[in-house]
């Protein structure tokens, strides 16, 4: 399985959240190059959650936990980093976003990124 850099976007350091269970998820199925980004400072699950991205992070994959009103500060900072895929889990589905990334030749699924960990899909 190739450990691709994962940048999980809408990271908190709530326990509560699927977006930390998330980056468990990811730690636990060996994918320890992980980059959060969020709006609170502190660290998930050891993970630091930082404020902004770019092209120079090489994100492979990036896996969305914002609603799409709050996605449209990002759309800059996605499209330019220039990932291979955007997942967008359940609640965060953006046609707006989906379109502008197929343009720009980046893979966009609709899907929960831990049922994909857990069964193999991702």
């Amino acid at each position: 399985m190739s450990k691709k850099k994962t940048l999980v976007l809408g990271a908190t350091n709530n326990p509560s959240r699927f977006a930390f269970l998330a980056v468990g998820r990811l730690l636990k199925s060996g994918f320890d190059d992980i980059k959060a980004i969020g709006i609170k400072k502190g660290d998930v699950q050891g993970i630091p959650i930082e404020r902004s991205f770019g092209p120079e992070d090489n994100i492979h994959t990036i896996t969305l936990y914002l609603n799409p009103s709050n996605q449209k500060q990002y759309y800059d900072q996605i499209l330019e980093s220039d990932p291979k895929r955007i997942i967008f889990n359940p609640g965060t589905e953006n046609s707006e976003l989906q379109e502008l990334a197929n343009e720009a030749g980046i893979e966009t699924i609709e899907a929960c990124t831990l049922v994909m960990l857990a069964n193999g899909t991702y």
